[in-house]
């Protein structure tokens, strides 16, 4: 069973449960309404060996890393994060020092975002780091953006180049620690500010953040809001030191992917320009005939893109 096919069997199978006022499993974060606003969750796992490589990746900086995947679903969601929960097991080998070193990574981001650590749990490991944080944000119901509310004709947009953590992976595995990209991959930065502005603006309708590619994150839009896409690959902004296929499938590049209303999207660029100093890309448009297809000088082609490996 594939990763998304177990999520898809655990929102079956808990289907039947009271929900409590909670919206259901689909968006980067659980939504809990209250009056006019709504706090929202998000829990991310981060284990040795999967999604990091201790030797290649400094305790500070993978600190900063674990905090920064949960900001960025919150910032996905249009909402503000306020507080985060970390849990940690740690082998003997990553106690005192290093341990110390991973909390100044996690501080540093907490205090640039204004948002404070209030709980957890420490363990002891006998195989390796395994990180979870949970964050928490809040904002106005009213601003929440979610998968599911895609429209036919909406302009689709990503929020930043694309494939800059792919490339660096690809050099950390290959002795390269110290390329440009390589550093990208290691000190993510999300889109807190973007995603707060972006969720206050009516014309953006659905929005979520690229943590496993454009080619399978854009799907989860379409899956949700029973939709398609076209996508034009020469609008893909592809990153320096990275390639089509890396910005298309390399993951982790955490920028912010959302479709708005036809009809603004000049304007919003502008102000995007404006507010941010960098640029919005429209790199297709929504359809009504379901599946997405890309698009080379206007015309559908075939790509097979399947197996591209990241953490």
């Amino acid at each position: 069973m594939t990763e998304f096919g177990f999520i898809d069997h655990i929102r079956r199978r808990f289907a039947d449960l009271p929900d409590q006022g909670f919206e259901g499993i689909g968006d980067d974060c659980a939504v809990l309404p209250l009056g006019g606003e709504a706090l929202v969750f998000t829990s991310d796992l981060l284990t040795e060996g999967v999604h990091f490589l201790r030797h290649a990746t400094s305790a500070r900086e993978l600190g900063g890393k674990s905090l920064a995947v949960n900001l960025s679903d919150v910032a996905a969601m249009g909402a503000r994060p306020v507080a985060t929960l970390l849990s940690i097991a740690l082998p003997p080998d990553a106690s005192g020092v290093w341990a110390e070193e991973f909390m100044e990574g996690y501080r540093e981001l907490s205090a640039r975002f204004g948002t404070p650590l209030v709980g957890g749990d420490t363990t002891r490991s006998e195989s390796g780091v395994t990180i979870n944080v949970t964050a928490i944000g809040r904002s106005p119901l009213t601003h929440l953006k979610r998968r599911r509310d895609a429209r036919p004709d909406d302009v689709i947009f990503v929020a930043g180049e694309l494939g800059a953590s792919g490339a660096g992976l690809r050099d950390l595995l290959a002795g390269h620690p110290d390329t440009p990209p390589a550093r990208i991959h290691r000190n993510p930065l999300p889109q807190v500010d973007e995603g707060i502005w972006l969720g206050g603006r009516p014309e953006v309708h659905a929005m979520m953040d690229l943590s496993d590619g454009l080619a399978s994150d854009l799907r989860h839009i379409l899956d949700e809001s029973d939709c398609g896409a076209e996508v034009e690959l020469e609008r893909i902004p592809v990153a320096a030191g990275a390639d089509l296929r890396t910005a298309a499938c390399g993951g982790e590049d955490y920028k912010l992917l959302f479709t708005a209303a036809p009809t603004a999207t000049r304007q919003l660029e502008e102000e995007f320009l404006a507010r941010f100093g960098t640029p919005l890309h429209r790199i297709g448009r929504i359809t009504e005939r379901a599946g997405l297809t890309w698009l080379q000088a206007g015309s559908p082609v075939q790509l097979d893109w399947q197996g591209f490996t990241h953490y």
